[in-house]
């Protein structure tokens, strides 16, 4: 097939669609980008639904982008019509321009967030008018999609019943360079001490607080070390809680080109511990890039994320520091169970987590949709 992926994703800041997009090539697609990042961070987008007045940013900012795409898309379609269109992550308003310049073709919606989930999520809006809003965006947008792509199976309940009968669960996965890097590191001898990374942008869903309140509760012990990668909502309180311990690297950020090695050159990778609605029906990209970098995945005890990790990680009940710290204390005694689990989780990643592994749902889908009737 001859596929487009399409919108105002950035790969460089969500990892997904390059996942879904190598998973395609790897099948053997010819897979083409028709793609403007929007340029807004993640902080700007949410300032923009505290502060409303701040919308026309994001209106000028879409105009440009998407005078852009059309272009390109336009000529896209001249040189050959895709067979699919995947538009990719936070494409919400995406799609709608999406069905309108390639009528007829299936179009795929990566729906990895909600916006109203999203907005529930870093405490924005308990009902009202602005949940309102967003669920009429998150309709909208799931109307115009021909397939609907999830993460995870919990988040099926989540979605009208017209969007969940057209739905592909796409695991979010990891790509080839963080199998590379995972490659070197997998095989590594036991060693004594735990460096233990977390990577984020410190949202409620995190849970970096608990992160931060286990972190002080280890300040006694040297064996273990942390790096805490990212920048964000929850980080100044996290390095407030954290304070105690003097073994904490703070780091702002880390580019995509060189994160995978990074992680894989640590023993533990966190996942997420926040207890609020989407930290209980996600998996994390953390978890599968971490397994995929062969380090020991500790994470909340959730039923997706036991679903999708199994016994190849450590799983912690959502918003207990304590058992948080304690499980990092066991895995500092037994570094024998770390390697263990780190092969494991490699194994396993190696197994399910793969760009290609990941897209053969949406795949089957889009079969489904092409086979006659």
């Amino acid at each position: 097939m001859r596929i487009l992926a399409f919108g105002t994703y950035d790969v460089s800041a969500h990892p997904r669609v390059g996942a879904l997009v190598q998973g395609l090539r790897d099948d053997g697609h010819d897979v083409v980008e028709v793609n403007r990042p929007l340029g807004l961070s993640t902080a700007q987008r949410i300032a923009m639904v505290r502060q409303p007045w701040r919308l026309p940013l994001l209106a000028l900012r879409l105009l440009r982008c998407w005078t852009a795409l059309a272009w390109q898309g336009a000529r896209e379609r001249r040189r050959s019509r895709p067979d699919a269109v995947l538009v990719g992550y936070l494409g919400h308003f995406d799609v709608h321009l999406a069905r309108l310049l390639f009528r007829g073709t299936p179009i795929v919606l990566d729906h990895l967030v909600s916006a109203a989930g999203t907005v529930a999520d870093r405490g924005l809006s308990s009902g009202g008018p602005k949940t309102r809003l967003m669920r009429a965006i998150d309709a909208a947008a799931l109307r115009a999609a021909d397939v609907v792509v999830l993460d995870t199976a919990d988040r099926l309940g989540s979605l009208p019943d017209a969007a969940r009968v057209k739905t592909a669960v796409c695991p979010v996965g990891a790509t080839d360079r963080w199998f590379a890097a995972g490659a070197v590191t997998v095989d590594r001898a036991p060693r004594d001490g735990l460096r233990v990374v977390f990577v984020g942008l410190y949202t409620p869903l995190h849970g970096t607080p608990v992160i931060a309140e286990a972190i002080a509760a280890l300040a006694d012990d040297a064996r273990i070390e942390f790096t805490m990668v990212g920048s964000g909502q929850d980080r100044p309180r996290a390095e407030r809680l954290a304070a105690a311990n003097p073994r904490v690297r703070w780091v702002d950020w880390v580019g995509g080109d060189e994160l995978p090695d990074l992680v894989a050159g640590h023993d533990v990778s966190l996942g997420i511990v926040g207890t609020t609605a989407k930290a209980l029906e996600v998996v994390p990209t953390k978890a599968y890039q971490g397994a995929a970098a062969a380090t020991v995945v500790v994470t909340s005890d959730t039923p997706p994320q036991r679903a999708a990790l199994g016994d190849t990680a450590v799983l912690v009940p959502p918003g207990d520091a304590r058992a948080l710290a304690d499980a990092l204390r066991r895995l500092a005694d037994d570094p024998d169970s770390v390697a263990r689990l780190r092969r494991s989780a490699y194994g396993l990643a190696r197994e399910r987590f793969t760009a290609g592994a990941v897209v053969r749902p949406m795949l089957d889908a889009l079969a489904a949709l092409r086979a006659p009737r």
